[in-house]
């Protein structure tokens, strides 16, 4: 059920996730900072599976660098709108498959077949289910080959906490408010869809005991999170948006700006 409320809300927004990532500064610095750690992780070449990919906009970037892409989304509008972008973007040769399947379930690939995963967004907020998030990061361990990356980033829970006192305080009074603060759970009905929202030690934790060693956790919009009309606004004067970007990758990382920000990357490596 709750794959079909996540199937439901993204093939409304197929237009909307596509743009959310570029449509402005703010939006652009989830997106730019999950490519600079990429960037400095990735191997060189090799086949990457964008796993929870959406609408494409990783997919057709990883392709533009060199890498050959597999694209994987369980909503089908989202896979019918990425192979148009693909054939626009002129990178179809570089897109190896785009397979409709969900991220608790790989078992169409096999053991050690992909030389990094990327699963960016939250789709693993989108699995309501523990055991199945466990089942997830799992699978995306068993399909990668030893010693190379997986990343995946998710929703934060305090992030959210954030947005309800600044923005929609009537939902303090309602009670899915406490069950999405005390557990991360929020099952809908109230402007977004089913979602899991992580705390940082609770993300370190579905890794703890398998087969990884973690690299970074990473706050992606960091210390800029929720300003968003004063990060556009400073992005407007070319001086101080140089400066303040060095100034975001010195800082998204450390721990109090990871926990706080509204989406979380951990970097892993396969042992």
């Amino acid at each position: 059920m709750t794959e079909e409320l996540v199937k439901e809300y993204y093939t409304g927004g197929v237009r909307k996730e596509w743009n959310r990532l570029v449509k402005d500064a703010y939006h652009r610095l989830e997106f730019d900072t999950t490519l600079y750690f990429l960037e400095k992780h990735l191997p060189r070449n090799g086949l990457v599976l964008d796993a929870g990919g959406g609408p494409g906009r990783y997919t057709i970037e990883l392709a533009h660098k060199g890498y050959d892409v597999i694209l994987l989304d369980i909503t089908p509008a989202n896979l019918e709108f990425a192979k148009r972008q693909i054939k626009k973007a002129n990178v179809q040769n570089r897109v190896k498959q785009v397979v409709e399947d969900s991220i608790v379930d790989l078992s169409r690939f096999a053991d050690n077949t992909f030389d990094a995963v990327v699963c960016s967004g939250g789709p693993l907020s989108h699995v309501l289910d523990k055991n199945g998030r466990d089942k997830a990061v799992s699978e995306m361990i068993r399909v990668v080959k030893k010693g190379v990356p997986i990343f995946i980033s998710v929703m934060g829970r305090l992030s959210v906490l954030i947005v309800d006192l600044a923005m929609f305080q009537e939902e303090i009074d309602l009670p899915h408010f406490q069950v999405m603060r005390n557990t991360g759970d929020y099952l809908g009905g109230h402007g977004f869809t089913s979602c899991h929202f992580f705390l940082p030690e609770e993300l370190k934790d579905a890794f703890t005991g398998k087969q990884v060693e973690i690299l970074e956790l990473v706050g992606l919009e960091g210390i800029s999170s929720h300003h968003r009309k004063h990060l556009n606004r400073l992005a407007k004067n070319e001086a101080r948006w140089k400066v303040w970007l060095e100034t975001h990758y010195r800082t998204c990382t450390h721990p109090s700006v990871v926990g706080m920000s509204e989406h979380t990357l951990i970097i892993c490596r396969k042992l």
